[in-house]
């Protein structure tokens, strides 16, 4: 009797490398795709429908990051595992990764046979971590000195990540409040308390600010508002 596979969803914005990814992993024997999303709240929602063993989620996605979407996932469904596979090997988006409860990270240009291995350690409830960024977060933990971690994923709340995303993407006020289920005169005071504890005085500042720290990855589309 053959044995129980591991169900995944699998999340990238990126459509190549998702096709890809899921190519790759569909010839496993013991792995089985059931979802595919093309962004964070996809991939939240895949999880919450398809309740699989394990997300495998890149970071940079539009709408909602793989790292908000991490800390979703495994606050609501802590059965679920979470695999990070990201390009970044900077030490703050290892640990804000770890932080949001994902029990793995790999680099983008791994090998199949590591992501492989990741998948069935994280699977087991072990921690992975690619050996290309381990160094990185291993000289962060030898320094004798108190770390002061200045990355937007310590500095900023759930929400202000979130709303500042959606900014540096362009969503105009109505568009994020629909999207957040919240007031337009609720995201004009996120982003009022954005610019104050950020010291920042344009959109177009917090957008170099998003990309700065990977909340978004490009510039928007078409100007956005001031």
């Amino acid at each position: 009797m053959p044995g129980k596979r591991t169900r995944i969803v699998v999340a990238d914005d990126h459509e190549l490398f998702l096709a890809g990814l899921v190519a790759l992993l569909e010839k496993e024997p013991d792995l089985e795709i059931v979802a595919k999303a093309k962004d964070g709240r996809e991939a939240l929602r895949a999880a919450r429908e398809r309740e699989p063993d394990l997300v495998i989620t890149d970071l940079e996605m539009p709408g909602l990051n793989g790292i908000e979407a991490t800390r979703r996932i495994t606050s609501e469904l802590p059965r679920v595992k979470v695999l990070c596979v990201s390009m970044y090997a900077e030490s703050h988006f290892v640990e804000a990764a770890f932080e949001a409860g994902a029990l793995g990270y790999l680099l983008k240009d791994c090998a199949l046979d590591e992501l492989v291995r990741a998948i069935h350690v994280v699977t087991a409830g072990r921690t992975y971590i690619s050996p290309s960024v381990a160094g990185t977060v291993v000289d962060v933990l030898r320094e004798n000195r108190p770390r002061v971690d200045s990355s937007a994923f310590a500095v900023l709340t759930d929400r202000e990540r979130e709303v500042l995303q959606l900014l540096a993407e362009g969503r105009t006020t109505r568009e994020i409040a629909s999207e957040l289920y919240m007031s337009p005169k609720t995201v004009a005071t996120h982003r009022e308390h954005l610019m104050a504890k950020l010291r920042i005085r344009s959109i177009a500042g917090l957008t170099k600010y998003a990309i700065l720290h990977g909340l978004t990855s490009s510039q928007p589309d078409y100007t956005p508002e001031s």
